[in-house]
């Protein structure tokens, strides 16, 4: 099997300690990873919190994440740790774990006292478990590496390196049925398809990101077109002051409509100032950014960031991952929503690093109240590793900037 390719770094560092007989090794590599227990769904949706061992003929199955199976309608997979198993075990369950059964990195581990203690041990002494958070993983199979299903995942990548997956997984597990359900309940509130639907939609129309975040780069976009060259702050500011003064001016006049003349009435005084004021603010915001990004080289020296769209097409690559992986949607549902993403992105921005500055501004104005903490900091080392990384799609997937425009 020397000929072989393993999905992942996982399941190479198991197969090549297999092959060299080395079985503390072995043990050491899996007490790092995840280990993924199939169950059947209708148990898994009557009770969430439980975990069933079905053994077969050669023991209990139990795969690690570059080799589970796409998802189907009706097996499920729960997320657990060496050390669950030794813990859950007793004398009562099969004589061996078989670890990735028919594939060149198995295992049938026996599963006496002795055994579990030595599980226990590895696992005390792992430095970690799982794919790790803020770094590049990917599928070497299994996953597209390079065509449009394979870029619009890379539209989602910024949060798949944030956390720890493989860019690259459209028959995505997730962290296992029941998390990623947990998940989409507790952050968007998504419980059934028609949620899931919905959510995924409206990130691929770009309508979830603040229309008033986009409204103040969409006015610097159209001077940047009208003076060909950069736009001074306080400008920029004018122009979106005199924008919406002419829009509420507008919004008063009285109408033409089939049925006769209808009077508007204007805005409050108080309202219209208040809105013109916030936009001041927020373009203060967006420029000190600007420049935080480029002196961290986020942007180019003389960069600026086109849209904020970025952020809601990112997450909506991933949304049909996560639909995948809590059974939501169809591997098919899937690749629509990430080929969508991956066109939108195209229409929008002209690199992949114009992408990832506008999907890092959204995220930082959303999380980061000019703190310049955690969430700026994440968001900057997630865009170097992804410009930076010679395996990273940015690297090795063409952008080829589609027409059209979000502005």
């Amino acid at each position: 099997m020397d000929g072989w390719t393993a999905p992942s770094a996982i399941e190479r560092e198991l197969y090549e300690a297999k092959r060299r007989g080395d079985w503390p090794g072995y043990l050491d590599a899996l007490a790092r990873a995840e280990l993924f227990l199939p169950q059947a769904r209708a148990d898994a949706d009557a009770d969430p919190r439980a975990a069933r061992f079905h053994p077969g003929p050669a023991g209990l199955a139990v795969y690690t994440r570059g080799v589970l199976p796409a998802p189907g309608p009706d097996t499920v997979f729960l997320r657990q740790s060496l050390a669950w198993f030794a813990n859950a075990w007793d004398d009562r369950d099969p004589a061996h774990l078989a670890v990735n059964p028919g594939t060149p990195a198995e295992a049938y581990l026996t599963t006496t006292p002795a055994d579990r203690a030595r599980w226990r041990a590895h696992w005390d002494a792992a430095p970690s478990w799982g794919l790790t958070p803020g770094a590049l993983h990917a599928l070497h199979t299994g996953g597209p590496l390079h065509g449009p299903v394979a870029h619009g995942l890379a539209v989602g990548a910024h949060l798949s390196v944030s956390n720890g997956e493989f860019w690259n997984s459209l028959a995505h597990h997730g962290n296992g049925y029941t998390h990623e359900r947990d998940r989409l309940r507790k952050s968007w509130g998504v419980t059934d398809t028609a949620g899931w639907l919905d959510v995924l939609q409206r990130m691929l129309d770009a309508e979830i990101v603040s229309p008033v975040w986009e409204y103040a780069l969409r006015v610097r976009r159209l001077l940047a077109s009208d003076f060909a060259g950069p736009v001074d702050v306080e400008h920029w500011r004018d122009a979106a002051e005199a924008s919406l003064r002419h829009g509420a001016l507008k919004a008063a006049e009285p109408q033409l409509t089939p049925d006769g003349v209808t009077v508007a009435e204007p805005r409050p005084f108080a309202e219209v100032e208040g809105e013109i004021a916030g936009v001041r603010r927020l373009i203060g915001r967006i420029a000190r950014y600007e420049q935080r990004f480029r002196a961290d080289g986020l942007l180019p020296e003389d960069g600026w960031v086109r849209s904020v769209h970025a952020w809601d097409l990112g997450r909506g690559s991933q949304m049909a991952r996560w639909g995948v992986a809590s059974r939501y949607g169809t591997l098919e549902d899937a690749e629509r929503a990430v080929l969508r993403a991956g066109a939108a992105a195209r229409g929008a921005y002209r690199s992949w690093e114009e992408f990832s500055a506008g999907y890092s501004l959204g995220r930082c104005l959303h999380f980061d109240e000019e703190e310049f903490g955690r969430w700026y900091g994440s968001s900057l080392a997630t865009h170097l590793t992804l410009t930076t990384d010679p395996a990273s799609p940015y690297r090795n997937i063409p952008w080829e900037r589609g027409a059209g425009d979000f502005g």
